[in-house]
């Protein structure tokens, strides 16, 4: 009996390695479409700091899940992944391929798990001194600090700066004892909800990758990277998320007139390389995942070496 189940293919991996251009070669090989799986590539008009990819880069491909919400809407996994699930099923019953590209490892995770999101039981007082913790000086340090040591693996998966998460995460741990990592697996099925291919892409040499980080970092200034954080700066009040992001907070101390532009752009390209570190942990953590590097010597190009592996998953061969 055939499965019965969608088929997905992924392409995860660190920031910098080439993930849209890898997934819309697949998507023109094999006839797919493209679903992203970036945490703020959802926001309208966050183009740049987001590296969304341009309509060149697209290629012709339709994109699925780019600039769906205004920066002040809040946005979490369990709207992703019921999201991307009704796309999924739409492309699949139209004969399409889909693919889904992106960063964020907790949103292709759950989505290939098919993670059940319940409503949270909140506890107002709790939350509010975790809040209320937040705001003092060192307090979201201290915060994910105190995440890492309770719930490392969910720690692994989410920014430092994401405070809404790291709020909910610790108000679990403190009211319950029980992690958030352990209540994600917990609402899993025991057959995922598709028949799934999960490629994941990087660098054997990780300063390959830190250099590519950088000279991204380069060219997003240049495109105008600065006026794009300046938007986000002002309306930070309720761009909370953006405000919080890789790519313009870094950039809030030269608004303050409290750092130069130079400072601030090498604090952006660290906090980028960094954020590269918790990817690939968090990526080699799935232990589903086919990696690609993209530094291997002496091999076909990363298209060519994907496409072949994909064409033996769709037709059920051993990998």
């Amino acid at each position: 009996m055939s499965d019965p189940r969608p088929v997905v293919v992924a392409v995860g991996g660190p920031t910098a390695t080439g993930k849209t251009a890898l997934a819309v070669a697949l998507a023109k090989r094999f006839g797919g479409e493209v679903l992203s799986a970036d945490s703020m590539q959802i926001y309208k008009g966050l183009d740049i700091g987001t590296a969304k990819a341009t309509p060149e880069e697209q290629g012709g491909v339709p994109h699925h899940l780019l600039d769906i919400v205004e920066p002040e809407t809040p946005f979490s996994v369990a709207d992703f992944t019921a999201r991307a699930d009704g796309i999924i099923r739409a492309l699949s019953a139209a004969g399409k391929l889909p693919i889904v590209a992106g960063g964020t490892g907790l949103y292709i995770t759950n989505l290939l798990a098919g993670t059940a999101f319940a409503p949270e039981k909140t506890d107002p007082d709790l939350r509010a001194a975790i809040e209320a913790r937040a705001k003092t000086e060192g307090g979201p340090a201290a915060l994910f600090a105190e995440l890492q040591a309770a719930d490392p693996d969910y720690a692994a998966a989410i920014h430092p700066n994401n405070l809404p998460r790291v709020i909910r995460a610790l108000e679990l741990y403190r009211a319950t004892g029980r992690r958030m990592s352990e209540a994600r697996a917990a609402t899993r099925p025991e057959t995922p909800p598709y028949r799934a291919l999960c490629l994941a892409l990087g660098y054997r040499d990780r300063e390959t990758l830190y250099r590519r980080i950088d000279s991204r970092v380069d060219r997003m200034v240049a495109a105008g990277l600065l006026e794009e954080a300046r938007r986000v700066y002002a309306h930070r009040a309720t761009y909370r998320t953006a405000a919080q992001a890789i790519g313009y907070k870094e950039f809030f101390p030269y608004f303050e007139g409290k750092a130069d532009l130079a400072s601030c752009t090498a604090a952006l390209k660290q906090a980028s390389r960094r954020y590269a570190k918790r990817q690939l942990t968090w990526f080699r953590h799935q232990g589903e995942a086919t990696w690609l590097y993209l530094d291997e010597p002496g091999a076909p190009p990363v298209e060519e070496r994907a496409g072949k592996i994909v064409e033996k998953f769709l037709n059920g061969q051993t990998l």
